[in-house]
């Protein structure tokens, strides 16, 4: 099931929840990031899934196997939908983070690993982070081991879903940001496409945030987004 993913980036609970209350005909899936979270705490998830909302927790958790794992298990009892970690703190630390969330309770929840951000550039991943390999050789081999240890699915750019799809599987999820319009503003990403492309590329999920953030008419930028994505 495809589905559009507002990024609720906003500084505070007020601010977040004026934004959702515009949507009076439906309930998007929303991503709490580190902003929100950090400002306002556990309960806004608990708040916007009380809400009717779909939550993707955002916090991208990169630390020892048992840290992440412990950490899962406390995030497990939030009852978010889908939560992330980062792909590069190895097999055994995603591992860890699968029995902490199914320790919890989360046992529908969707758990995804970043591979890389799509904010990173190619020289910033060969001078800053000595990387040589391709970019693309890269996310996929991230997301190899991301499926190897149990994991639903990875985070990566809408240039590389169609070959993580083909090197782990049809119902491997994959979760796109950098999605932009011709017209737009590419902010802090690097690596961008639009609406109508990802679903051409054929990935599960889209993860928008100014575009429709930022929009006059939120509600209506939402829907034209999940009508070029969705159909």
């Amino acid at each position: 099931m495809k589905a559009v993913i507002i990024a609720c980036d906003f500084p505070s609970r007020a601010t977040t929840l004026d934004f959702l209350r515009r949507f009076t005909g439906e309930k998007p899936f929303v991503k709490i990031g580190m902003e929100l979270f950090y400002g306002e705490g556990p309960d806004i998830v608990r708040e916007i899934k009380g809400l009717g909302h779909s939550v993707f927790l955002d916090l991208k958790l990169h630390d020892i196997p048992n840290t992440v794992g412990r950490a899962m298990r406390n995030l497990a009892t939030l009852g978010v939908d889908m939560v992330n970690v980062h792909a590069a703190g190895t097999r055994a630390m995603m591992e860890a983070a699968r029995e902490g969330l199914l320790s919890g309770g989360a046992k529908d929840a969707k758990l995804i690993a970043v591979t890389q951000l799509t904010s990173t550039s190619v020289e910033a991943m060969r001078g800053e982070l000595l990387i040589d390999k391709p970019m693309q050789d890269t996310v996929v081999h991230y997301a190899r081991n991301a499926h190897a240890a149990g994991l639903d699915g990875i985070v990566c750019s809408p240039l590389e879903a169609a070959m993580v799809k083909t090197a782990c599987g049809q119902g491997f999820l994959t979760v796109t940001p950098g999605i932009r319009y011709p017209s737009g503003s590419m902010d802090d990403q690097a690596r961008v496409t639009t609406p109508q492309k990802a679903r051409e590329i054929g990935t599960d999920y889209i993860v928008v945030g100014r575009p429709i953030t930022g929009a006059e008419d939120p509600v209506a930028a939402y829907r034209q987004v999940a009508a070029d994505f969705i159909g």
